[in-house]
């Protein structure tokens, strides 16, 4: 019986060391004294819209609005680089690249292409909005299918951005200040440029309790539309927001500011949006967002919408969302539609 037990024992040890020898490989990025190891991810967003409004959303079904893959980390500790691709929801491109160098929070460098400076809402994932999408300011107004004509851009542009974090302040030493200051090209995303002239682009935000910020964003500057027809664009945008222990609050406003030497026509939107934590995996979001194309009551858009977030992994969230329009540019103002989304990332 011992020897029976030793032989056991043996065969054992000995398919255990095979195992370890055999074992799959596994790869990973050493850190290196200079490089970061570098962070890959993506993530999906599909949906399924309604709407009782013949031809919204290019009629009801399930679609595809985004699939995003991105690579990002760090060089010699103060150099940030990102890159992220999108497919889905047009032809696919290049969504950002840039190095940014932030040694330090009051002052840092960004050069590539990236979100424009201009209102709380359009620097925000959109996995973290709430509602099924940006709001209308965001999309009339920082470059999202611009009102005056420009594609969807992502809310981005080409250029250089400063931006800082000042004066610590409070038990927690958060930034009483922040501030960004951007010049662009003004043509968008993967594009080149087609004049001299630059767009500025900027945010003076202050921060008196944590996690509330109350801002202002200039932008001045123009685009060339595809008949070399130079449109102006001087725009001012006033918010704020709020974020704290998974309670959301934003409310913005943005005009145009017509003139003859300014942006041609008047303009302006305004929206207000709540989040409400429910339970630790459901959070209801509550919105009404405005869009006046000549800045009068006869030219509104309006939608009051609320949505559920089922979030039952950090990265898995489904969202719930009615949607009531009141258009008042088309014969029957009043319709409704019904958005269901799913959210995965890795």
């Amino acid at each position: 019986m011992k020897k029976i037990l030793l032989i056991v024992s043996a065969l054992a040890l000995s398919l255990a060391a095979m195992a370890q020898e055999t074992e799959a490989p596994k790869f990973s990025f050493k850190q290196t004294g200079f490089m970061s190891t570098p962070k890959v991810g993506a993530y999906i967003i599909g949906s399924y819209k309604y709407s009782d409004l013949e031809g919204a959303n290019g009629g009801p079904g399930f679609g595809l609005r985004l699939i995003r893959a991105y690579v990002d980390g760090s060089i010699f500790n103060d150099f940030k680089y990102r890159v992220q691709f999108q497919a889905g929801g047009g032809t696919p491109h290049v969504k950002d690249y840039y190095i940014e160098w932030a040694r330090w929070k009051e002052f840092s460098v960004k050069v590539g292409q990236f979100k424009r400076a201009f209102t709380f809402e359009n620097p925000m994932n959109p996995w973290d909005v709430g509602v099924g999408d940006f709001s209308f300011l965001v999309q009339k107004f920082a470059g999202m299918g611009d009102r005056l004509g420009e594609a969807n851009m992502g809310g981005r542009d080409q250029g250089l951005q400063i931006q800082g974090d000042l004066f610590p302040i409070g038990e927690d030493k958060y930034r009483l200040v922040h501030y960004q200051l951007g010049v662009y090209n003004g043509q968008g995303i993967n594009a080149t440029d087609v004049n001299k002239a630059k767009d500025l682009i900027g945010t003076l935000q202050f921060q008196p309790l944590k996690g509330w910020y109350i801002g202002a964003f200039g932008w001045m500057g123009s685009w060339t539309n595809g008949s070399g027809v130079e449109l102006k664009r001087q725009r001012v945008s006033f918010g704020t927001r709020f974020d704290m222990d998974n309670w959301t609050f934003r409310a913005e406003y943005a005009m145009a500011i017509a003139g003859e030497k300014q942006e041609s026509g008047a303009a302006d939107a305004l929206y207000v949006t709540a989040g409400i934590p429910v339970l630790s995996w459901l959070k209801v979001y509550l919105k009404w967002d405005e869009f006046r194309s000549a800045a009068t009551a006869a030219t509104s858009h309006d939608m009051y919408s609320g949505a559920l977030n089922f979030r039952l992994h950090k990265n898995l969230n489904f969202q719930l969302e009615y949607r009531h329009h009141i258009n008042q540019l088309l014969p029957s103002p009043h319709y409704n539609e019904i958005w269901v989304q799913t959210y995965i990332r890795w």
